[in-house]
């Protein structure tokens, strides 16, 4: 039986490839799928930043992509999908119009720059070369959490943001995971303790292990923001091994939403531009219809345990100022680096 890393990459033909600069104080992160996957999304947050969104409309002509591109930033950060189709295009990848191939890469973007990196990059953002890079770097083994590539930057009402992923397999023997950078304006935790919204989902101990306080209290469910000025952002992507239809990847970037709802108290706020993106690679049958709700349901669950565990596995920017990170500041309640892993 194959090791089940609890990541995006465990589903057959999908990689990952991040670029950090901790100067900058951001990064990229990229999905490549081995062969163009059906792919959709939505956007649900108030402030969303993105490129080549509109084309994963249901009602839209192209159905598939090449990758996903997550990336700091803000819009400087759109930079970073030019990267990215640089290197499909010197694969040969890309949608054929004519004799021409155009990769097909969808966008989005968060906002990070006022995390006290240095920004000041001069005429031209180092997004492209990032988008590059992460590209060059995509593998579809194990690959780092926390603080790299599109959550190097990340932060949250709490504690620092970071980049996660989560995987599971239904009844049917379906795959399913998600991958996150989180940097929402709300909190991934509950009031000003260590337990995580989305511990109801967790799976072995991905996230400490700690479940849910003995007592929520009206304080620890009031508004927690990072700043009202403070643009905010997460950014995800839900993808399956199950052959699904267009409008069945809406679906499923919506189910994604459920899980930010799990996961961050408040989701989907005004300056937030929380984005889901969804892909079906087709490698597995098409499933019926109690299959596909299952999927549905598991869409929900992974994402809110990719939050947690972005957040969980974040470490601080080496900036003067920078926001603490969870196991800076509960250090005996972290677990063994890899007991979060799916055997």
């Amino acid at each position: 039986m194959a090791r089940v890393l609890n990541l995006i990459t465990d589903i057959e033909g999908v990689l990952v490839g991040n670029a950090t600069n901790f100067k900058l104080g951001s990064g990229v992160t990229v999905i490549v799928f081995d062969e163009p996957a059906t792919a959709s999304g939505a956007v649900l947050g108030g402030a969303p930043g993105g490129r080549d969104t509109a084309l994963l409309d249901p009602s839209m002509t192209v159905g598939a992509v090449d990758a996903f591109v997550f990336s700091g930033g803000s819009a400087f950060g759109l930079d970073a999908a030019g990267g990215v189709q640089a290197g499909l295009r010197e694969a040969g990848r890309g949608f054929p119009v004519g004799d021409v191939k155009v990769p097909i890469v969808p966008q989005a973007i968060l906002m990070d720059l006022l995390n006290g990196g240095d920004k000041d990059w001069g005429l031209q953002s180092p997004y492209r070369e990032m988008g590059y890079e992460a590209f060059k770097a995509a593998t579809n083994g194990r690959f780092a959490l926390g603080t790299i590539g599109a959550g190097a930057g990340a932060t949250t009402a709490s504690f620092k943001g970071g980049l996660g992923s989560a995987s599971a397999v239904t009844n049917t023997g379906l795959k399913i995971a998600a991958i996150v950078a989180v940097n929402a304006l709300g909190s991934a935790t509950v009031g000003e303790g260590p337990h995580f919204w989305s511990a109801p989902f967790e799976q072995n101990a991905e996230f400490g292990g700690l479940g849910l306080p003995s007592l929520i209290s009206d304080a620890d469910t009031c508004m927690r923001l990072k700043g009202m000025n403070t643009a905010a952002t997460t950014i995800g992507a839900i993808v399956t091994d199950a052959q699904l239809t267009k409008q069945e990847a809406h679906r499923l970037a919506i189910m994604g939403h459920d899980g930010f709802a799990r996961a961050l108290l408040p989701a989907h706020l005004p300056l937030d531009g929380d984005t889901v993106f969804a892909a079906s690679t087709g490698k597995k049958p098409r499933p019926d219809l109690p299959a596909f709700l299952e999927l549905c349901h598991f869409a929900t669950t992974v994402m809110a345990r990719a939050i947690a565990r972005g957040v969980y596995e974040a470490t601080a920017l080496p900036v003067a100022g920078a926001q603490q990170a969870w196991q800076t500041r509960y250090p005996d309640r972290a677990r063994s680096p890899k007991q979060g892993d799916i055997a």
